[in-house]
């Protein structure tokens, strides 16, 4: 079977008050925990992976939490490699609690690092996504199975809108409450993003 980039998405919600306690790695940058990844489950684009592949996997990661450089971006990146300009994050710590795969994150004070944190402290709704390499087999009940060759790359953050169309243009007129709701989201969002990109009396054309 021909391997494929395979990005998994699911809702980040932070373990505990992590921010707001003001835990903080050596560093002194903020933390944040929450489950990364859940095995033996079908998840939201229609995989499953083995709590097996999961843990091989996991095993070979923490040679990259260990050596200070398990990192992932900010956004969906289409890519095999980890684009440094983009960083929001780092992993020092992965472990297993049932069939989660739980992590604690180290913000980082990058440009993609300030922009997490202060969506993650305004209650912003973010997703966790894995990005890996593998090759997909459809089982019976159109499930599909991630294959042996599976290895993955890491975790990035991302957003995770219910209908990504609904933000486009919207005429708040013509919109449900849920709609609007997602909007106001979305414009929050920017408002945050524009705040800290302009916060040194420059801003980019956005």
């Amino acid at each position: 079977m021909n391997k494929k980039l395979l990005i998994d998405t699911q809702l980040f919600t932070p373990k505990g008050t992590l921010l707001t306690e003001g835990k903080v790695s050596p560093r002194g940058n903020p933390i944040v925990g929450g489950i990364l990844a859940t095995a033996e489950v079908k998840n939201g684009n229609g995989r499953y992976y083995s709590k097996e592949l999961w843990e091989r996997e996991i095993d070979k990661y923490k040679k990259f939490v260990n050596n200070n450089n398990a990192t992932g971006e900010l956004d969906h990146p289409e890519s095999q490699i980890v684009n440094l300009k983009n960083v929001s994050h780092n992993i020092i710590k992965i472990f297993w609690e049932n069939n989660n795969v739980m992590g604690e994150i180290e913000i980082l004070p990058t440009p993609s690092g300030n922009i997490l944190k202060t969506l993650i402290e305004n209650n912003i709704t973010v997703g966790v996504s894995s990005r890996g390499m593998g090759s997909l087999q459809e089982l019976h009940n159109g499930m599909l199975e991630v294959q042996d060759d599976f290895e993955l790359l890491c975790w990035d953050f991302v957003s995770t809108p219910s209908n990504p169309d609904s933000w486009i243009h919207p005429l708040k007129e013509s919109l449900n409450e849920s709609q609007i709701q997602n909007f106001n989201k979305y414009s929050k969002v920017n408002s945050i993003i524009t705040e800290i990109l302009c916060e040194k009396g420059t801003c980019p054309v956005l």
